[in-house]
C-alpha cells in the first residue's frame, strides 16, 4: 500500500492530461476514427514497452543491494571495472541532474492539471486556480518532514481508490463502445506515425506524458523494494491505466471528436464531476510524492559519492533506512515549483516544459543498463545489442520529440539540469584539486609516527581521534595540535571514513583497526552510500575488535579548511569552478553534525588553503 501511494502517484495522474494533449496535436477536427485509435495505440504500447517491459521487468532488477536510481546504476556499472571509465561517471551525473530538473516540473504540472478541473464545476473559479495550486504545493512540501512512512499511510488508500475509479470510469465507456479495443493493434499506431510524418515528433512529445513517472519508480526502489512495486503494477496500476485510456478513447469516438476538449473530466457523469475533481486533486497532490522522495534518495547518494557537498539528512523510519527527509533539498524544490506555477500558469503551458528532463533520464538509464547487462549480468552481446537498439529507438524518439519543445518551455528543466550538473562536476573537480594540493603539503604519516615513537612529547590521558580522508598523509589537525599544544594523547587514532559502492555495509565489515605502535592506530570506517554516517555508533563496533572505545574519554580533532580562491590564472572555466567550489564548501553542512559527533567532544583546528 505504501508503494502504491508513493511510487505510482505520478504515473497514475498522467491520464488527466496525456490523451488530451495528444488530441490537441491531431490534424484538425476532421480527424477520422482511425487516427484517434492510432493515438490511443501509441499510448498503450508506450506504457507497455517503456514502463512494463523496460522499467518494471528489467530496470528494477538492476538494483544495487536494493537501491535504485541513476547513481545506483552508475555504481553498479563501475563495480566491474578496475579503473572505471569517465563516461560512466558522466552519464551518472547527467542522469541525476536531469532528475532534479524533472523534480520541479512534476509537482507543478500535476497539481495544476487537477485544480483546473474546478473550472468545469464552477467556471467562475478560473482566477483562483493558481492561488489554490500554490497553497496545495506549500502544504505538500510542509508534510514531507513527517516522513515517507507516515505520508504513505494516507496516500496509499487514496491512490488505491483513485486507480479503482480510473478503471471503472473507463470500463463504462468501453462497454458502450467496444470498438475502441482495436487500439490494441500496434499497427494502428505505426500507421498514424507513417501517415503524419510532419506531426510525428509533436505527437511523440504528447504521448510521452503517459509514461512520465517511470523514472521516479526506479529511484524510489530503495523505499519499498522491488516485489511490492512489481505486484502493484501488474495487479492494479497497469490494468486501471489501460482501462481509463481506452475509456477516454471510447468517449471521444462516441461523442464526436469535435465535441470534446478534456475527455478525462468530460466523460464523467454530471453528478460525479464534483467528487471526481476533488479525488483528482488529492491524487495529483500524491503524484508529487514520487519525485520528491526520489530526489531525497538521489541527493543522499550524490553526497555519499562525493558528488555534492554535505547536507542534513534526517531518517524518518526505524525499519526502512531508505526513508529520509532533507530540509535543504525540500526548500529548494518548493521554491522552484512555486516559481514555475507563477511563470506558466496552466498545465497546458507547462506540458511544453515537461519531458526533456524525464526523457533524458530514461536515455541515461538505458545506456547504463546496457553496461550492467553486458558486464554484470553476463548477457550475450547479441542480446544486449538487440535490447539496446530497440529501446534506443523508443527512448531516443521520445527525447528528440521533447527536445523540439526546447524554446516553448523545455529550456526550464534543461537549465536546471545543466546547473545541477555544473555544481556536481565543479564539486568533484574541486575536491580532487584540494586533495592534490593538501597532499603536497602534508607530512607522510608513517614518517611522523616513527619519529614520535622515538621522541615522545608530553602524554595526556584519553583518546584523540583525528579525521582525515588521506590514508598516506598525516592529518592537518594532528600537525597543528603538535605545533601549538606540544602534547599527545595516550591513544591516538587516525580515522578515515570511506563510502562503499554498495548501499549498506554489514556491521562486521564496517570497521577495520590496525596498530602502528603503542601510541597510534589506524581505523577505517566504511559506510554504504545510503547509510547515515554515524561515527560514534560505528566506532562502538570496534569493541568487538578489542578497542576499548569510550565516547566520554575521546576527543575528535577536525581540520576546518578555510578555502580561498587563487589568483585569476588558467582557463576562465577553472577560475569560476574554483569560486563555485569555495562557495559550496562554505555552505556545506558541518562535519560534526554530518557524522553525528557530540559537539562537546569535538576540537576544530582551522587552516587556510589557497586553491
Amino acid at each position: 500500500m505504501g508503494a502504491l501511494g508513493v511510487v505510482y502517484g505520478d504515473i497514475g495522474t498522467s491520464p488527466i492530461y496525456a490523451f488530451r494533449q495528444a488530441m490537441n496535436v491531431r490534424p484538425g477536427v476532421t480527424s477520422s476514427d482511425s487516427e484517434i485509435l492510432g493515438l490511443l495505440s501509441l499510448i498503450v504500447w508506450a506504457l507497455t514497452l517503456t514502463v512494463a517491459v523496460k522499467y518494471v521487468f528489467f530496470v528494477t532488477r538492476a538494483d544495487n543491494n536494493g537501491e535504485g536510481g541513476t547513481l545506483s546504476l552508475m555504481a553498479l556499472a563501475r563495480k566491474t571495472f578496475t579503473n572505471p571509465p569517465v563516461w560512466i561517471t558522466v552519464m551518472g551525473v547527467m542522469g541525476a541532474a536531469m532528475f532534479f530538473g524533472d523534480a520541479i516540473i512534476t509537482p507543478a504540472i500535476s497539481v495544476l492539471s487537477a485544480v483546473e478541473g474546478v473550472q468545469l464545476v464552477a467556471p467562475g473559479m478560473a482566477r483562483w486556480v493558481v492561488p489554490i495550486t500554490l497553497v496545495i504545493i506549500v502544504g505538500v512540501f510542509f508534510v514531507q518532514r513527517f516522513g515517507t512512512a507516515k505520508v504513505s499511510i494516507i496516500f496509499g488508500p487514496v491512490t488505491g481508490l483513485w486507480f479503482l475509479v480510473l478503471g471503472f470510469s473507463g470500463l463504462v465507456h468501453i462497454i458502450a463502445y467496444p470498438g475502441v479495443l482495436w487500439a490494441l493493434n500496434p499497427w494502428l499506431g505505426i500507421e498514424f506515425v507513417t501517415t503524419h510524418i510532419g506531426l510525428a515528433f509533436v505527437v511523440f512529445g504528447a504521448i510521452f506524458l503517459a509514461v512520465t513517472g517511470a523514472e521516479a519508480l526506479y529511484v524510489d526502489l530503495g523505499h519499498f523494494g522491488r516485489k511490492p512495486i512489481v505486484i502493484v503494477w501488474f495487479a492494479l496500476v497497469f490494468p486501471c491505466l489501460l482501462l481509463n485510456y481506452f475509456g477516454q478513447g471510447a468517449f471521444v469516438l462516441e461523442a464526436g471528436i469535435e465535441n470534446v476538449q478534456s475527455p478525462f473530466f468530460e466523460m464523467q457523469p454530471d453528478w460525479a464531476l464534483g467528487p471526481f475533481v476533488a479525488l483528482a486533486t488529492a491524487a495529483t497532490i500524491i503524484a508529487s510524492q514520487a519525485v520528491i522522495s526520489g530526489t531525497y534518495s538521489l541527493a543522499q547518494q550524490a553526497i555519499a559519492l562525493n558528488m555534492l557537498p554535505r547536507m542534513m539528512v534526517l531518517h524518518t523510519s526505524e525499519t526502512q533506512s531508505g526513508q529520509i527527509y532533507m530540509p535543504q533539498i525540500n526548500t529548494m524544490l518548493m521554491v522552484g515549483v512555486l516559481l514555475l506555477v507563477l511563470a506558466f500558469g496552466s498545465s497546458s503551458e507547462l506540458s511544453h516544459a515537461y519531458g526533456i528532463a524525464v526523457s533524458g533520464v530514461m536515455v541515461m538509464t538505458l545506456m547504463l543498463l546496457v553496461v550492467v547487462m553486458w558486464r554484470n549480468w553476463k548477457w550475450h552481446p547479441a542480446a544486449v545489442i538487440a535490447f539496446g537498439v530497440v529501446f534506443a529507438i523508443i527512448d531516443g524518439g521520445f527525447f528528440i520529440a521533447n527536445a523540439a519543445k526546447l524554446f516553448q518551455g523545455g529550456w526550464v528543466p534543461a537549465v536546471v539540469a545543466a546547473m545541477v550538473a555544473l555544481v556536481m562536476w565543479s564539486w568533484m573537480a574541486g575536491r580532487q584539486r584540494l586533495s592534490e594540493k593538501t597532499r603536497r603539503d602534508e607530512v607522510p604519516l608513517q614518517f611522523l609516527v616513527d619519529n614520535l615513537a622515538k621522541k615522545k612529547p608530553t602524554l595526556v590521558p584519553g583518546t584523540a581521534v583525528f579525521l582525515t580522508s588521506d590514508i598516506e598523509g598525516a592529518p592537518t589537525a594532528l600537525l597543528h595540535s603538535l605545533k601549538h599544544y606540544k602534547v599527545l594523547h595516550e591513544q591516538n587514532v587516525i580515522l578515515t571514513v570511506r563510502t562503499s559502492a554498495s548501499p549498506r555495509v554489514p556491521d562486521d565489515e564496517k570497521v577495520t583497526i590496525d596498530a602502528y605502535n603503542e601510541l597510534f592506530s589506524r581505523v577505517v570506517v566504511t559506510f554504504g552510500y545510503m547509510e547515515s554516517p554515524n561515527l560514534p555508533k560505528a566506532l562502538a563496533l570496534g569493541r568487538k575488535l578489542g578497542w576499548k572505545f569510550d565516547i566520554m574519554s575521546t576527543s575528535f580533532f577536525l581540520s576546518r579548511r578555510s578555502l580561498k580562491p587563487g589568483p585569476k590564472s588558467g582557463s576562465p572555466l577553472r577560475y569560476w569552478q574554483d569560486r563555485l567550489f569555495t562557495r559550496l564548501a562554505r555552505n556545506a553542512s558541518d562535519a560534526t553534525e554530518y557524522f553525528h559527533i557530540p559537539t562537546g567532544r569535538v576540537v576544530e583546528i582551522g587552516t587556510q588553503v589557497v586553491l
